[in-house]
């Protein structure tokens, strides 16, 4: 460092400016510091009315390079929340979460994506694991992270609900596109798809009311993907689909070890199941009228 009031030598701004050349060079190869410089990543989230659980959300991923809100014109507090934390918010109409979600990677600038719903918070373990692997380069494509979702307060061990390895959470934009589904959208991975051990932790329903909200839109939602595939309706699938609903969950999934959260879990399950296939005869019978 020059002392106060000298001024450098034309000697010193020489190799002051070779040493300059030198350090942006290498930094455009990727290096700093003698390290490689991580890839960056962009975190995305869909909202529509959730100011109850978008603060803690975005506590979670603070730490990312870039986070996207893509918002279905939300009329609640959730907007003003997103915009302490990016200004990289836009607006959509509802037009099915795959659809949704694509549009969403598209505002993405960076290669890296992470999915973290309004209901989802990333743990600590989890964000030091993927900045990990964005340093020392990703060894897949795509990335299952497991998930430890919540009924009400309780952490839901069993059931089908954990690990819950639902669709890759992180992964490269251009390796992974979701299918343009209404709801429970699949998707399609091109290349190597791997493991986190780090966990997403989910606080999807708060209260019973909330639970019957959404369930009640979710099955409005599958019924009209179940149209457009060309599904037909018998009466017995109101019936035996929701009693295979409840003996998967409670049985098959070991939701019995869940106790009483485990049942009341499976039984709102087959309830869910009976009303998207009446909601289904339901579109059915409205299009036979037309």
């Amino acid at each position: 460092m020059l002392a106060a009031g000298k001024r450098a030598g034309p000697a010193h701004a020489v190799s002051h400016g070779f040493w300059m050349f030198f350090r942006n060079y290498f930094l455009s190869l990727g290096f700093s510091g003698g390290y490689m410089q991580r890839e960056k990543v962009s975190v995305y989230v869909l909202t529509y009315n959730e100011e109850a659980k978008i603060r803690d959300c975005l506590e979670s991923v603070t730490w990312a390079d870039e986070i996207v809100i893509l918002d279905s014109f939300s009329n609640d507090r959730t907007l003003p929340i997103c915009q302490n934390y990016t200004d990289k918010i836009f607006q959509q109409e509802f037009v099915g979460f795959g659809k949704l979600r694509n549009i969403a990677i598209e505002h993405c600038t960076n290669n890296w994506v992470l999915s973290v719903d309004a209901d989802e918070r990333v743990t600590p373990e989890l964000r030091e694991e993927i900045l990990k692997k964005l340093t020392d380069g990703p060894d897949a494509d795509a990335y299952f992270i497991p998930r430890k979702s919540h009924f009400l307060k309780y952490w839901v061990r069993h059931c089908g609900w954990y690990p819950d390895y639902r669709q890759p959470q992180f992964f490269h934009k251009r390796k992974m596109k979701y299918r343009e589904q209404m709801v429970h959208e699949g998707f399609d991975v091109t290349g190597k798809v791997a493991h986190l051990r780090g966990h997403v932790i989910q606080y999807p329903f708060l209260s019973l009311d909330q639970f019957l909200k959404k369930m009640d839109r979710y099955s409005s939602l599958r019924a009209e993907d179940m149209v457009k595939q060309g599904a037909s309706f018998h009466i017995s699938q109101v019936l035996t689909h929701p009693a295979a609903t409840f003996w998967r969950m409670y049985f098959l999934k070991l939701g019995f070890l869940d106790g009483k959260v485990g049942l009341i879990l499976s039984l709102l399950y087959a309830y869910y199941t009976m009303l998207k296939y009446a909601k289904l005869w339901e579109k059915l019978k409205s299009q036979e009228s037309i």
